[in-house]
């Protein structure tokens, strides 16, 4: 059941649209926002707040790749696996992603603080291998920046 707090923040979007139903993306990222995914159940309450059918709201959800549709950890790695981070060592940072992490794409970490995803591009590619954690940017990657990277995350 969506909260009180979240109902409001998506009738908030109501306005910036002209029907509610093209809010239906911001509506997903204001519960991915505060549940980190969303749910089926998730799904079918906003099918009803935005007058849609609960295909339509998972059409849409399962469209975008940062809409997520099962859980993840408090911070979403996405590594860049495109062209240019493959040739500027992409390799060498997956492979100490998941040793550092334990994970493989798709996994989350036990304590539930790291999911890793591939994303196809960043648009950093002048300074590649690149990886984004939550909202944040990182380029020019080593297996000692990693570590730093990583250790800043609580």
């Amino acid at each position: 059941m969506l909260t009180a707090e979240e109902i409001h923040e998506i009738k908030e979007e109501f306005h910036l649209y002209p029907y509610k139903q093209a809010a239906c993306i911001e509506a997903l990222k204001v519960v991915q926002k505060h549940r980190r995914w969303v749910s089926d159940e998730n799904v079918k309450d906003l099918a009803g707040l935005l007058e849609m059918s609960a295909e339509e709201i998972d059409s849409v959800a399962t469209f975008y790749n940062l809409i997520y549709r099962k859980p993840v950890g408090k911070y979403v790695i996405l590594l860049c696996d495109s062209v240019s981070c493959y040739i500027m060592g992409y390799e060498t940072v997956l492979q100490h992603l998941e040793r550092t992490l334990g994970i493989k794409y798709g996994e989350t970490t036990k304590d539930d603080r790291f999911t890793m995803l591939p994303v196809p591009c960043l648009g950093t590619c002048d300074h590649a291998p690149a990886m984004m954690v939550g909202k944040d940017l990182y380029r020019d990657l080593t297996p000692e920046k990693i570590d730093e990277i990583l250790n800043s995350y609580k």
